[in-house]
């Protein structure tokens, strides 16, 4: 049965991003999950839930809340940050393991907003602006380095996400990533949102790497603004704050069909809903209850 979570990412926590302008915590963050009908969170920012288990745990049980996983920075191109993007996703791990076993994901992403010649040319990313042959062997040394290490240390098995300002978003990238990879090792976070921005179908991307999808994240994509940004070659962050990811059933993204497809290659693991937004962009609590209610609409 698909169970449905929800992000900290949907109440503006983004890897550090604007975090001086931020005014939730991560209390009133979890009642707000609770309260709209979700079932589960990942965790976030490191530091921005407790880093201690038990206090954690508690924190969840109380509000009737799963840890479904974690996102984690990971330094991949550069083989001098593949120790380091590892000494992080064995603490993330060891958080994750302690609070809910082994059943969460380490959700693993490239270096968001580290690289500006990607960040110039998300959504429309063209085989150029791609890893070169040398860079690819670095890449997957570090991504396969790091998922052994986690599974070996704590039991809990690794996801790559693919994310558009990042070295992998085009779906030849996520493609070239899943053939270059351990399937024992590397398994998939799909998300819808990305997946559109840059420059797939999301139902044709599901039937395409369904063996590997381990994790779906569900996100919406705003058709005129995704082309606008295109048009007006706007970097990341500029089209997100224009409101690229809108709330679930507003842009381009057809989830029904999306919920259909995941029925049919029978998947079983968490929906987590991701609307980024930066701070002060609307009231997140009641897009949290729309999302919710929305998905319920179509039968999740």
């Amino acid at each position: 049965m698909i169970k449905v979570a929800n992000a900290p990412c949907s109440w503006g926590v983004i890897e550090k991003t604007f975090e001086s302008a931020r005014s939730e915590n991560y209390r009133s963050v979890l009642d707000d999950m609770q309260e709209t009908g979700f079932r589960g969170t990942e965790l976030g920012d490191w530091g921005f839930m407790p880093t201690d288990p038990l206090l954690l745990k508690d924190e969840l049980d109380q509000r009737a809340l799963k840890l479904v996983g974690s996102w984690v920075t990971s330094v991949l191109i550069d083989r001098n940050g593949h120790k380091d993007s590892a000494q992080r996703a064995r603490r993330t791990a060891g958080l994750l393991s302690a609070v809910n076993g082994t059943n969460p994901l380490i959700i693993l992403g490239d270096n968001l907003f580290a690289y500006e010649a990607r960040n110039q040319v998300a959504g429309r990313v063209t085989a150029q602006d791609s890893l070169t042959a040398n860079q690819w062997a670095v890449f997957i040394d570090g991504l396969h380095l790091i998922a052994r290490q986690v599974k070996e240390e704590t039991g809990i098995r690794t996801v790559f996400h693919h994310h558009c300002s990042t070295w992998i978003e085009a779906p030849w990238e996520i493609s070239q990533l899943l053939e270059r990879t351990d399937p024992e090792l590397i398994g998939l976070c799909f998300d819808t949102g990305h997946y559109r921005f840059g420059g797939g179908e999301p139902v044709e991307g599901l039937k395409k790497h369904a063996d590997r999808i381990r994790h779906v994240h569900f996100k919406d994509c705003d058709a005129e603004i995704a082309a606008s940004a295109r048009r007006e070659k706007l970097e990341y962050n500029a089209a997100v704050g224009k409101g690229l990811f809108c709330e679930l059933g507003q842009g381009e993204v057809n989830f029904r069909d999306i919920f259909n497809e995941l029925q049919a290659i029978g998947y079983e693991g968490w929906v987590v809903v991701e609307q980024d937004v930066l701070p002060n962009m609307g009231a997140p609590k009641e897009m949290a209850r729309r999302n919710r209610e929305y998905l319920r609409s179509i039968g999740l």
